[in-house]
């Protein structure tokens, strides 16, 4: 009986041994391990996975003390850097918490104002980008859910069609994201901030306006303003030509259609055949002529009312305008501005 009871004993003691010892982290020695946990996985399987990599010893234990602390129902999908030696509770705060790894990352940012070949040149420094895939992507918007939400018109003579809708903010966007990816992300953070601006809708079916034309007009203030204050003034300068259906002759419409920036157009230029060329046409150009900034297109949306219908800018470094309400005052603010030189 004695004897009996000593291999009892020494039974119980081995198994409690065994199940202690398998219930100890694995050697903390070598890198850690990468692992990914599929939605609808159950806590067995994850418990498989986990001795499948080396990060537990037995997934029997780890199953058990999962029932007894009644843990493993919460979870998380995605994938997951751990080394071996973790232990049980560790590793369960981790994954009820989805403390996933971080997917790699590109930040870059789109300053207001640019335009949609200005934006892949952009792409192109943060990371290596498909360009003329991006274009194509930004001149058809096609299989872009967004295109229809917003009602963006894919007419004829539109240069790029998404023009004016690709909002200019600091994006980080996964290293691996796909050019669809991406112009996706800025036409949702465009919709986004459009609605912060209260009863824009309102507003704009109070102005008459499609918001592709409200777009237009915004990215013209974007262009021609850098003094913020002046902004809605601008705006209201260019409601009064249009009512008055007086051609807007506006410098940046013309730069638009230029592989390069020029410092001052020359007569040939302003010339050139282009409905975009707004000394050529009376009222608005077919679309936006960059991605206009919130400033810009509140200022479209609410524009300062006056009898003006000429500005120029003014030569002495501020970057702000002289206003005039008829042609002979604007060509004395000219004459003012060119004296007033530095």
């Amino acid at each position: 009986m004695l004897i009996l009871i000593l291999l009892l004993v020494a039974a119980a003691g081995g198994g409690a041994w065994y199940i202690w010892n398998g219930m100890q982290p694995v050697s903390s020695a070598g890198p850690a391990v990468t692992f990914t946990i599929e939605k609808g996985m159950g806590s067995s399987e994850i418990a498989d996975l986990l001795e499948q990599n080396g990060i537990i010893r037995k997934s029997l234990f780890f199953k058990g003390y999962l029932k007894w602390t009644k843990e493993g129902s919460q979870f998380k999908a995605g994938t997951y850097s751990a080394k071996p030696g973790d232990t049980y509770d560790n590793l369960i705060t981790r994954l009820n918490a989805g403390d996933v790894l971080k997917e790699e990352t590109v930040v870059f940012t789109i300053p207001e104002g640019y335009t949609a070949e200005q934006v892949v040149d952009k792409l192109e420094e943060a990371w290596k980008i498909d360009s003329a895939v991006f274009l194509d992507l930004v001149n058809t918007g096609t299989e872009l859910k967004e295109t229809d939400v917003l009602g963006i018109p894919n007419e004829k003579g539109i240069r790029h069609r998404l023009e004016g809708y690709l909002f200019p903010e600091t994006y980080e966007i996964v290293k691996d994201s796909t050019a669809q990816e991406v112009v996706e992300a800025m036409l949702a953070q465009f919709n986004k901030k459009l609605d912060t601006i209260p009863n824009w809708q309102q507003k704009l079916k109070e102005r008459g306006l499609s918001l592709h034309e409200l777009l237009t007009v915004a990215s013209l203030v974007e262009r021609e303003v850098v003094v913020d204050s002046e902004r809605p003034l601008v705006a209201g300068v260019i409601y009064n030509r249009l009512e008055k259906g007086q051609k807007l002759e506006i410098d940046a419409t013309v730069q638009y259609l230029l592989d390069k920036q020029k410092e001052r157009l020359l007569n040939k230029d302003l010339e050139v055949d282009s409905p975009y060329n707004t000394y050529r046409n009376v009222g608005l150009p077919p679309g936006p002529i960059c991605n206009p900034g919130l400033a810009a297109i509140e200022a479209a949306l609410s524009p300062e009312a006056s009898d003006f219908f000429f500005y120029v800018t003014k030569k002495d470094g501020t970057q702000a305008h002289l206003f005039a309400k008829t042609y002979k005052e604007h060509l004395a603010n000219i004459q003012k501005s060119n004296k007033s030189a530095k």
